[in-house]
């Protein structure tokens, strides 16, 4: 058997509800009811959460302002700027099309994947010590 406790219109008073005995409808109601309250308080609480906030951040602020440090951005000093990276020299080379490189970083390119799958083995793919980056050596 289940019971639930109604608020009701009166001082707090609680009156409770044997589910049991109610039709749907009555349930149904009830779970109407159930969700307007529950939505209004919830409305009412973030509402309040949100002026706290807002109180916090003003006193925050107001204190930065009398004080030499800096506001901090919330992903970090405010100052941050993107990681410089150094670009990355080829180490693999199509034969086929020497334009086509691979750096071993990220994911395997077609034309490697297709090549290993027919047998060749990614050594022979690797750019030697002494050819330039644009193109193996071409013959004269």
């Amino acid at each position: 058997m289940f019971r639930f406790q109604e608020p009701t219109e009166s001082c707090g008073m609680v009156r409770k509800l044997n589910l049991d005995a109610m039709s749907v409808d009555e349930i149904w109601q009830l779970h109407e009811t159930v969700i307007e309250v529950l939505a209004a308080r919830l409305t009412a609480e973030k509402h309040a959460l949100e002026k706290r906030l807002a109180q916090l951040h003003r006193d925050k602020d107001w204190s930065l302002l009398n004080s030499d440090e800096a506001p901090l951005s919330p992903g970090g000093n405010g100052t941050h700027e993107a990681r410089k990276y150094s670009k990355v020299s080829p180490k693999y080379r199509n034969p086929n099309e020497p334009t086509e490189t691979w750096s071993g970083r990220g994911k395997r390119p077609r034309w490697l994947t297709a090549a290993l799958r027919t047998g060749h083995k990614i050594e022979d793919f690797v750019i030697g010590a002494g050819e330039p980056e644009n193109g193996p050596p071409q013959s004269t």
